[in-house]
């Protein structure tokens, strides 16, 4: 007897098929799976304790007024190098391959998309890959910050700032555009691992005049009510049994 996500996947299968300019939605909820902890859940970073609130330590007077907990935190808890694309971010780079989808907007900063090679990426809250002076704007990767201690500092004496939106900040107004645009002409809009709960960016799905939208998440959105089809279990668990002709 056929269960009732099977059904749902076989749904969301027919949808993919049908789509031809299919866009993904994703949040933190999608790299769970490859070990890394969202900020919303029982377990994730919000509901952590540490010497500040951890919202508080990752804006934008924090980083300014406090570098050195701010890096205590951003190092032990926000980047993770060794992660893994999981079979969610592999299936949608494979869907790219094959011409069906536009583009991947991640509110993400962990790299995993391009890492499972998805080529249009649009990342709303940055990449912790990229890193910069804010003294002389002199570009630094990943491995540089892990390579210094505490604070990282540039040649320049300057402190290097990850090419992150930190509370604060707003979202670079060129991946807002693109994201949007790519949205608005998409045929299916697949939502992933993300409760819809962080402004602006959640807000640029109403962008979405599709035929088909589609939520895959383990918690309710604002938008279930609005989607042919919601599925309430793991991202990767529902992606690995979709199947790419």
């Amino acid at each position: 007897m056929q269960s009732y996500l099977d059904n749902q996947i076989e749904q969301l299968q027919s949808i993919i098929d049908s789509s031809n300019k299919i866009v993904f939605f994703t949040g933190a909820g999608i790299s769970t799976e490859s070990n890394i902890p969202d900020f919303r859940s029982s377990d994730g970073l919000y509901n952590q304790k540490y010497k500040y609130p951890p919202e508080f330590i990752i804006s934008h007077d924090f980083f300014l007024e406090n570098p050195y907990e701010f890096y205590r935190f951003y190092r032990d808890r926000m980047i993770y190098p060794d992660a893994k694309p999981n079979q969610a971010h592999i299936k949608m780079a494979q869907l790219e391959q094959k011409g069906k989808v536009l583009a991947v907007v991640t509110q993400n900063i962990d790299d995993l998309h391009q890492k499972a090679g998805s080529k249009v990426v649009y990342e709303l809250h940055g990449t912790v890959m990229k890193n910069y002076c804010t003294k002389c704007h002199k570009f630094y990767s990943l491995d540089d910050i892990i390579k210094m201690d505490t604070v990282p500092l540039c040649d320049c004496s300057g402190i290097i700032k990850p090419d992150v939106v930190l509370y604060q900040e707003a979202l670079n107004q060129d991946v807002i555009e693109a994201s949007i645009d790519a949205i608005s002409k998409a045929d299916c809009l697949i939502v992933c691992g993300t409760s819809l709960v962080v402004y602006p960016a959640a807000s640029f799905v109403n962008y979405f005049n599709g035929k088909n939208l589609v939520v895959i998440n383990l918690s309710s959105t604002s938008i279930n009510s609005r989607a042919n089809l919601v599925i309430n279990a793991k991202v990767g668990e529902v992606l690995s049994k979709i199947k790419v002709d």
